[in-house]
Protein backbone atom coordinates (compact mmCIF):
# COMPACT_ATOMS: atom_id res chain seq x y z
CA UNK A 1 0.00 0.00 0.00
CA UNK A 2 1.09 4.01 -0.78
CA UNK A 3 1.64 5.99 2.43
CA UNK A 4 2.89 9.28 1.81
CA UNK A 5 3.87 11.63 4.68
CA UNK A 6 4.91 15.20 4.21
CA UNK A 7 7.11 17.32 7.06
CA UNK A 8 9.34 20.69 7.32
CA UNK A 9 6.23 22.86 6.95
CA UNK A 10 5.79 25.99 9.37
CA UNK A 11 5.59 30.07 9.83
CA UNK A 12 8.48 31.95 7.91
CA UNK A 13 8.47 35.60 7.22
CA UNK A 14 8.37 36.61 3.79
CA UNK A 15 11.30 36.60 1.58
CA UNK A 16 12.27 33.24 3.71
CA UNK A 17 13.00 29.73 2.64
CA UNK A 18 11.37 26.27 3.23
CA UNK A 19 11.89 22.90 2.21
CA UNK A 20 9.25 20.48 2.41
CA UNK A 21 9.77 16.70 2.53
CA UNK A 22 7.67 13.33 1.28
CA UNK A 23 8.39 10.26 2.36
CA UNK A 24 7.07 7.84 -0.27
CA UNK A 25 6.75 3.64 1.06
CA UNK A 26 4.95 1.64 -1.28
CA UNK A 27 5.35 3.26 -4.28
CA UNK A 28 7.19 2.48 -7.91
CA UNK A 29 9.82 5.35 -8.73
CA UNK A 30 9.44 3.72 -12.51
CA UNK A 31 7.16 5.64 -14.92
CA UNK A 32 5.01 7.36 -12.66
CA UNK A 33 4.54 10.82 -11.13
CA UNK A 34 4.97 12.64 -8.01
CA UNK A 35 3.29 16.11 -7.18
CA UNK A 36 2.99 19.17 -4.66
CA UNK A 37 -0.32 20.96 -4.30
CA UNK A 38 -1.27 23.27 -1.95
CA UNK A 39 -4.52 24.08 -0.64
CA UNK A 40 -6.28 26.69 1.54
CA UNK A 41 -10.02 26.84 3.14
CA UNK A 42 -12.62 27.57 0.70
CA UNK A 43 -10.33 26.86 -2.35
CA UNK A 44 -10.02 24.11 -4.51
CA UNK A 45 -6.55 22.17 -4.35
CA UNK A 46 -3.87 23.62 -6.62
CA UNK A 47 -1.07 21.92 -8.29
CA UNK A 48 2.60 23.39 -7.20
CA UNK A 49 4.87 21.50 -8.76
CA UNK A 50 5.08 17.61 -10.41
CA UNK A 51 7.87 15.59 -11.41
CA UNK A 52 7.47 12.23 -13.68
CA UNK A 53 9.52 10.01 -11.44
CA UNK A 54 10.73 7.83 -14.87
CA UNK A 55 12.78 10.52 -17.23
CA UNK A 56 12.76 13.44 -14.58
CA UNK A 57 10.82 15.89 -16.28
CA UNK A 58 9.42 18.70 -13.99
CA UNK A 59 6.45 20.96 -13.99
CA UNK A 60 5.40 23.76 -12.49
CA UNK A 61 2.31 26.12 -11.24
CA UNK A 62 3.01 30.05 -12.92
CA UNK A 63 3.33 31.16 -9.63
CA UNK A 64 5.92 29.34 -8.33
CA UNK A 65 8.53 29.06 -11.59
CA UNK A 66 11.98 30.19 -10.55
CA UNK A 67 10.85 29.96 -6.73
CA UNK A 68 10.39 26.50 -6.15
CA UNK A 69 11.93 23.47 -6.90
CA UNK A 70 10.85 19.55 -7.07
CA UNK A 71 13.46 16.79 -6.73
CA UNK A 72 13.66 13.73 -6.02
CA UNK A 73 15.92 11.07 -3.63
CA UNK A 74 15.04 7.60 -4.84
CA UNK A 75 17.57 6.12 -2.16
CA UNK A 76 15.76 7.52 0.72
CA UNK A 77 12.38 7.57 -1.39
CA UNK A 78 11.64 10.99 -0.70
CA UNK A 79 10.71 13.93 -3.16
CA UNK A 80 11.49 17.66 -1.65
CA UNK A 81 9.79 20.86 -2.34
CA UNK A 82 12.85 23.60 -1.89
CA UNK A 83 10.69 27.05 -1.97
CA UNK A 84 12.44 30.24 -1.78
CA UNK A 85 11.40 33.75 -1.94
CA UNK A 86 8.04 33.05 -0.50
CA UNK A 87 5.32 35.17 -0.41
CA UNK A 88 2.33 35.66 1.65
CA UNK A 89 -0.06 34.30 -1.12
CA UNK A 90 2.09 31.27 -0.39
CA UNK A 91 0.26 30.50 2.96
CA UNK A 92 -1.51 26.83 2.31
CA UNK A 93 -1.65 23.46 3.28
CA UNK A 94 0.98 21.72 1.22
CA UNK A 95 -0.10 17.71 0.08
CA UNK A 96 2.36 15.68 -1.16
CA UNK A 97 0.56 13.26 -4.16
CA UNK A 98 1.88 10.03 -6.34
CA UNK A 99 0.39 8.99 -9.84
CA UNK A 100 0.51 6.48 -11.79
CA UNK A 101 2.04 7.39 -15.44
CA UNK A 102 -1.03 10.02 -16.38
CA UNK A 103 -0.49 12.69 -14.03
CA UNK A 104 -1.86 16.34 -14.85
CA UNK A 105 -0.40 18.85 -12.24
CA UNK A 106 -3.97 21.11 -13.86
CA UNK A 107 -5.90 18.25 -12.43
CA UNK A 108 -5.79 17.03 -8.81
CA UNK A 109 -8.05 13.67 -9.82
CA UNK A 110 -5.36 12.81 -11.67
CA UNK A 111 -3.54 11.89 -8.45
CA UNK A 112 -3.75 8.63 -6.50
CA UNK A 113 -2.32 8.87 -2.90
CA UNK A 114 -2.10 11.68 -1.11
CA UNK A 115 -0.36 12.39 2.43
CA UNK A 116 -2.23 13.70 5.37
CA UNK A 117 -0.27 18.02 4.20
CA UNK A 118 1.92 20.24 6.44
CA UNK A 119 1.15 23.90 6.68
CA UNK A 120 3.04 26.58 5.52
CA UNK A 121 2.64 29.95 6.83
CA UNK A 122 4.44 33.59 5.64
CA UNK A 123 4.15 36.36 7.32
CA UNK A 124 5.43 39.76 5.97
Amino acid sequence: QVHLSESGGGSVQAGGSLKLSCVVSGYSWSSNCLGWFRQIPGKEREGVAQMFTGDGRTYYHDSVKGRFTISPDKAENTVYLQMNSLKDEDTAMYYCAAGLEHCLLDLAQTFTYWGQGTQVTVSS
